[in-house]
């Protein structure tokens, strides 16, 4: 079981630390709360203890279960810490070491990864100071979730909006089950989601993918250090915090969204689910019944964004297979037919990795091998992929190392010296 330590800072956003508590459990999580005292303004420490099932730690003079937890035994006791929200008073006080409570002191005693859920008024999200900060917190591994932007309770609208506590619950548990942060200095892509092709204003051809794996994998890419680019369809799921996000509806526009990224990418996944084929022609009002007992569809092949990653050769570059039958022997055919160097092979005709499902059972499967791993929740599969990406990514570079070194080394070759004779012989 994974311990969480969430500190809760004042802020009106505090209410949604109750529904991350609830969200952190629903993962199989432990939950200890600190609240600040400026917390327990907004939020009465009994609706946390109730939710996580623990007392409530305000001072060191609270009482937890059986007896007194200092800051030093629950730093000890977590595997991740969540501060939400995390107020600019706060922020500013971990980031400089000051420690003069025993939330800020709980976040200098902790050896465990962090992770960070900012929420203020827009202007103090974009106060210089502020900025410095969260910096400062970034380049020493502290995970930031969001904020994003939007109407705030202070009347004005803009960043410094909490994220939604299902991916702040989500990226702590991404970061909890964080193998080693090495994919620092990687520019990650994902594709994520559905793509919908029109038909007429009202009507659209489209699939049942909900975007869950993809945004699995932008919260462990981003959590392990890389700089992840989202390329979403429409979602049914909640969009993860990343570092941008481009929302496109149909095949067309995720093609043109991705060879955006192409020349700054060195790493790209490509998760959604993108239509094999569009409509020819698309109508301009709706297509009415009317007496006709069918209509006739023309379709054309839509682009082959995976395939066209590929052939550009900027970065490492892994597929999925979504397969009802054969699905090891057709993806190693789309794995030779797009030119990728890995293809994720999964069977959605099972419940345990169709589309909407929270866990997923993959297959690795490369031009020399291919690698079952058992069925697991959509986070630590997340976290297995990239660690089969960064394996292969090595071992490729060191491969093709060798190869340059080998082609740049000098030729020898040994020069016998002429055997010497009594005397010339001219024939």
């Amino acid at each position: 079981m994974i311990h969480v330590l969430m500190i809760v800072c004042g802020g009106i956003a505090g209410y949604k630390a109750l529904e991350t508590v609830r969200m952190l459990k629903k993962l199989a999580c432990d939950v200890r709360v600190i609240m600040t005292p400026a917390s327990t303004e907004f939020i009465a420490p009994k609706s946390f203890a109730v939710l996580s099932g623990h007392d409530v730690v305000v001072s060191e003079s609270s009482s937890c279960t059986t007896a007194a937890i200092s800051h030093i035994e629950l730093a000890g006791w977590a595997d991740v810490c969540c501060v939400v929200p995390a107020t600019a008073n706060t922020i500013a006080k971990y980031a400089y070491g000051i420690a003069d409570n025993i939330a800020t002191s709980a976040l200098l005693a902790t050896t465990a990864p962090v992770c960070v859920a900012p929420a203020m008024n827009t202007h103090m999200w974009q106060h210089p100071a502020t900025q410095t900060n969260i910096n400062m917190l970034r380049k020493r591994g502290v995970c930031i979730v969001g904020p994003d932007a939007g109407e705030l309770a202070c009347g004005t609208s803009g960043a410094g909006k909490l994220v939604d506590p299902e991916d702040i619950a989500l990226y702590t548990y991404s970061l909890a089950l964080r193998p080693a942060r090495d994919l620092v200095g990687e520019d990650v892509l994902i594709t994520a989601g559905p793509t919908r092709e029109a038909l007429d204003p009202v009507r659209c051809l489209t699939n049942y993918s909900t975007g869950k794996m993809g945004c699995a994998l932008v919260r462990a890419a981003r959590v392990r250090g890389a700089r992840v680019h989202l390329i979403a369809g429409p979602l049914s799921c909640v969009y993860p915090t990343c570092d941008s996000c481009d929302h496109v509806i149909c095949a067309q526009e995720m093609y043109e969204a991705t060879t955006r990224y192409l020349s700054s990418m060195t790493i790209a996944v490509c998760t959604a689910a993108v239509a094999d084929w569009q409509p020819a022609n698309v109508e301009a009002q709706k297509i009415k019944k009317d007496k006709r007992a069918y209509y006739d569809l023309s379709l054309i092949k839509a682009p082959d964004i995976l395939q066209y990653i590929s052939s550009q050769h900027c970065g490492y570059v892994a597929g999925f297979a979504a397969e009802t039958t054969d699905v090891i022997a057709y993806a190693q055919q789309k794995l030779a037919r797009k030119g990728c160097n890995l293809m994720i092979a999964n069977d959605v005709s099972h419940a345990e990795s169709t589309f909407g499902s929270d866990t997923n059972k993959v297959s690795y499967v490369f031009a020399d091998r291919v690698e079952h791993a058992p069925c697991a929740d959509l986070t630590h599969v997340a976290h297995d992929i990239f660690t089969h990406i960064v394996a292969d990514n090595t071992k490729n570079a060191a491969a093709a190392g060798a190869r340059a070194t080998a082609a740049s080394a000098p030729l020898t070759q040994s020069v016998l010296p002429l055997e010497k004779t009594s005397h010339d012989t001219i024939h």
